[in-house]
């Protein structure tokens, strides 16, 4: 099985125009917690998956060299490539699917400011979507969400059918690939790749548990939140070699 990971990495981060003086710049992909840019610690985590075969990065035309150039660097053991991305996400990941090999099975698409998804949520939604055809990662809402119009609750929702999308969002690459036709062909615009897929015909996309870690890095608290989590990771990987040092 041949499995591509898209991460769009295109946006300019206008949320995060406070956190620019702290951190160097506003474009969260970009933003680096312990000295490496949040892009390069979630480009990690996919090519440490044993099923990823490739990861390609959609980026704006002007970030391309230098990005190439930070990614060579890291001397990833699988391909790491960049492509030119668009105006939207949206546009960005097409273009992105657009330079995927035909002999694609597999692709998933991840927010390129989620650094913090585990490898097993990955493998799990691969698995998944390779089985079913399409599958997302999500968690249930832990707060009431109510239902308003003009600032007035015009009711509240049922928490056990709500989910919170989160990515990846993997599918077969021919669900993709149509699905991203048909949005072409109809000028329609979703909020993630799963809202193009589910207006197809006879295609379910089911859903695998994720985790509240799995935060997308939005605005400037996440920074520091981001921190926290990395030193728990970095803490969680020595705690074996310190136990075989003891011994």
């Amino acid at each position: 099985m041949k499995v591509s990971v898209i991460l769009p990495a295109a946006g300019l981060g206008t949320r995060m125009k406070q956190a620019a003086e702290s951190t160097g710049t506003s474009r969260k992909q970009f933003m680096q917690i312990e000295g490496v840019p949040v892009l390069v610690h979630t480009v990690r985590k996919f090519v440490a998956s044993p099923l990823v075969s490739e990861v390609v990065i959609a980026l704006r035309a002007d970030d391309l060299e230098w990005v190439e150039s930070l990614l060579s660097s890291e001397s990833f053991a699988k391909p790491v490539r960049c492509v030119a991305g668009g105006a939207s996400r949206q546009q960005s990941v097409e273009n992105a699917l657009s330079s995927l090999a035909p002999d694609v099975d597999v692709v998933a698409v991840h927010d390129a400011v989620r650094p913090f998804v585990n490898p097993e949520t990955i493998d799990q939604v691969i698995e998944q979507a390779a089985r079913t055809g399409a599958a997302i990662v999500g968690i249930v809402p832990v707060d009431t969400v109510k239902q308003m119009q003009r600032h007035t609750v015009r009711g509240t929702l049922n928490r056990e059918r709500l989910v919170l999308a989160q990515t990846p969002q993997v599918f077969q690459a021919a669900i993709l690939r149509k699905a991203f036709e048909k949005a072409r062909e109809d000028g329609f615009i979703g909020t993630d790749e799963s809202s193009l897929v589910e207006r197809l015909e006879n295609v379910e996309v089911t859903v695998v548990a994720g985790t509240d870690r799995n935060i997308k890095i939005t605005r400037p608290s996440d920074i520091d939140l981001a921190r926290l989590f990395l030193a728990e990771e970095k803490q969680k990987a020595a705690a074996p070699k310190e136990d075989e040092e003891s011994e």
